[in-house]
């Protein structure tokens, strides 16, 4: 059975949704067991145990989060070199932007030699205050749905051996 790892790291729930969503589409798929983790509980373990991965982030700062680069920073080079190949898709809930978080993203999964199975897919919350910024934050149903589907697609790319 192929497994999917599903890390996120989400401050006002944004990303926390987004990274569900993923792994409810992901759960539709049979012959893939999918694992959700907080990049605080995740480690070079879980990443040698899986066999594609979908990375969450919010963009703080133009960049991602930092518990996001601490769980990348921990685990890099304990496994570069050892999942190399394996397919890789992220997803950014931004206030505005996003892109520069996913460029982020996909420099790291270029390091680790990870094939991109998908566009990132970033989600603009439009968040541009202070108290817009800090504030829970509800992802609309379409946003939700395209988590859906990523999760879903990534899971069944795995399930059919086409990553």
């Amino acid at each position: 059975m192929k497994t999917l790892l599903i890390v996120y790291h989400s401050m006002t729930g944004g990303t926390a949704q987004l990274a569900q969503a993923a792994w409810r589409g992901a759960q539709s798929e049979t012959g893939v067991q999918t694992q959700l983790r907080r990049a605080v509980d995740a480690g070079p373990d879980d990443l040698l145990a899986a066999d594609g991965y979908l990375f969450a982030t919010p963009e703080n700062l133009a960049a991602i989060a930092g518990l996001m680069k601490d769980f990348f920073d921990r685990c890099y080079y304990p496994v570069l070199e050892r999942i190399e190949g394996r397919p890789y898709a992220t997803l950014v809930c931004a206030g505005s932007d996003g892109h520069n978080a996913a460029r982020q993203l996909a420099r790291i999964a270029t390091g680790w030699r990870l094939r991109a199975a998908a566009e990132p897919l970033i989600v603009c919350t439009h968040a541009q205050t202070p108290a817009q910024i800090l504030a829970p934050k509800q992802i609309g149903a379409a946003d939700l749905q395209q988590a859906e589907e990523l999760g879903a697609a990534l899971a069944a790319g795995l399930a059919l051996g086409i990553f």
